[in-house]
């Protein structure tokens, strides 16, 4: 008899447990709403290359945010001001992770540098070596000096060239290259074959460097085919990686033969001294500053810091002499503060407001990172009602953001205008206002902004101030776009400069 009894008790048991399990699963949040494409692949094959403007059409069927299947991956894609600023504010801690591709595992000497680290102890000290050493106020206040040498070089290039269409992008591209050399190492990229051709060279790795970094990698959807490289993608980023390295190692001997030779002590001359020295010291006592890092760290520099702030000075020309009265109004600025008699300096920026409209405005139009860069929870999490795996692929949607209708009055018209007055004051690069983040947020927000927003302020003052821009006859402007972790024109930027104000080469030497 208690043998039955029992059994109905432990029947019963499971029964309630059954009912309790099948309840709760209804209750649990379902995964947001997306296409439900084919068995195992799911929606790889069917996605578009140019993936910012392919997740935004896919937003108009699906919502604010929804799911791909990605092979044995699941991404999230975020179109929404709101739901960014639950993953990137009120769940940072959660979503501070990356979900590392292959190509950047090796680009990034095994994920060492701030980009891919994961959160923790590591990625602090990472961080805080570049910020404080590198990114700080006073230390880019230090090395003015080395971008107004690589500015002024950089006019005085542009007017032996007068009459003559030159590509902007790949101009721009080689200054701002050797600012960042000058100021990681004390060196430049130029070589006997001559200023402007190794810096194309330099651009042509650093721009597939960032588009293979942007390109779908089967090995990262389906990770036990990885050993396979069906692509061909990963051993391409192999043949950049040892490009750089080589260079990276030339450059380290060379220092550490120079510190042998001049003993210790004294301040350290650039950022890779400082490096050197802390890597020989240690960073902290807990975590070791490592030589991967530190050449991690230059890779990031060097990479992260070229292609996209010349990308966004090659945009803002291109949208200015697409409409010729907002570049005019720029040059009127210019005139006023700078002078007809002078030459620009970096103190000037701050009291050029349209000029800091024009920039804004093209960050808005055309984020240098349109997708960022994806994020990854480190445990399972809701949003927006939707349970979102541990692991999955995040993708924030900022190129789409910036472009949304019920945000931004014509979204589509180039109109740095919105960016001045009371309600245009509003907008900045913190990252704090999620309709308008084209730097990202939260502790992972870039580290290099204040970087950029010199670089890109002082070069289109100087390009604007010192010379007037037309298109070689016949030939029209395009504003196409080409995705990749990096968005650029799809058509170089090939324009004619003329001096304006006929200032002697000697102020600008």
């Amino acid at each position: 008899m208690d043998f039955i009894l029992y059994s109905i008790a432990g029947l019963f048991s499971l029964l309630c447990f059954a009912i309790a399990s099948r309840r709760w699963r209804r209750r649990s949040p379902p995964l947001p709403p997306g296409p439900i494409g084919l068995p195992l692949v799911g929606s790889l094959f069917s996605l578009d290359p140019d993936l910012h403007t392919h997740f935004a059409s896919l937003a108009k069927t699906y919502g604010p945010i929804f799911s791909l299947k990605l092979g044995t991956k699941l991404g999230v894609v975020i179109t929404s001001p709101e739901i960014s600023k639950e993953v990137l504010r009120d769940q940072d801690a959660i979503f501070a992770n990356r979900d590392v591709p292959a190509v950047a595992h090796i680009i990034a000497y095994c994920a060492s540098d701030i980009v891919w680290t994961p959160d923790g102890p590591t990625w602090r000290m990472l961080r805080k070596v570049c910020v404080r050493e590198m990114l700080s106020k006073a230390s880019l206040d230090g090395v003015y000096g080395l971008r107004r040498r690589e500015m002024r070089a950089a006019v005085v290039d542009l007017k032996r060239s007068c009459g003559k269409a030159v590509d902007v992008g790949a101009q721009m591209f080689v200054t701002v290259m050797n600012v960042i050399t000058s100021t990681l190492w004390g060196g430049i990229v130029e070589g006997e074959e001559g200023r402007s051709t190794v810096g194309k060279e330099f651009r042509e790795v650093v721009a597939e460097i960032t588009e293979l970094l942007g390109q779908p990698n089967l090995c990262d959807f389906f990770p036990r085919l990885g050993w396979m490289d069906l692509q061909g993608i990963e051993k391409k980023m192999k043949r950049n990686l040892e490009r750089f390295d080589g260079i990276f190692k030339r450059i380290i001997y060379e220092r550490k033969g120079k510190q042998e030779e001049e003993g210790e002590g004294g301040k350290e001359k650039d950022f890779l001294e400082f490096m050197l020295r802390l890597e020989k010291e240690g960073a902290d006592a807990k975590i070791p500053f490592t030589m991967t890092h530190v050449k991690a760290l230059l890779m990031d520099m060097v990479v992260g810091g070229t292609e996209t702030t010349s990308n966004t000075i090659e945009w803002a020309m291109a949208e200015m002499m697409k409409k010729p009265e907002i570049m005019r109004k720029a040059q009127e600025e210019l005139d006023q503060v700078v002078g007809k008699d002078s030459v620009v300096e970096e103190s000037h920026i701050l009291k050029l407001p349209f000029l800091g409209a024009v920039i804004k405005e093209v960050l808005r139009l055309h984020p240098a990172l349109p997708l960022l860069v994806p994020h990854c929870p480190s445990s399972p999490s809701t949003v927006a009602g939707f349970s979102i795996p541990q692991g999955s692929r995040v993708f924030i949607n900022v190129w789409a953001i910036h472009r949304d209708p019920s945000i931004w009055e014509n979204p589509l018209e180039f109109n740095p205008e919105r960016f001045l007055g009371l309600d245009g004051g509003k907008w900045d690069y913190k990252g704090n206002d999620f309709s308008y983040f084209p730097f990202g947020s939260g502790r992972r927000i870039c580290a290099g902004i204040a970087m950029a927003e010199r670089m890109v302020g002082y070069s289109l003052a100087t390009l604007l101030h010192a010379f007037d821009w037309e298109l070689p006859s016949g030939s029209k402007l395009d504003l196409a776009e080409k995705f990749g972790i990096v968005l650029k024109k799809a058509e170089p930027l090939v324009a004619i400069p003329t001096p304006r104000l006929h200032h002697d080469l000697q102020l600008y030497t």
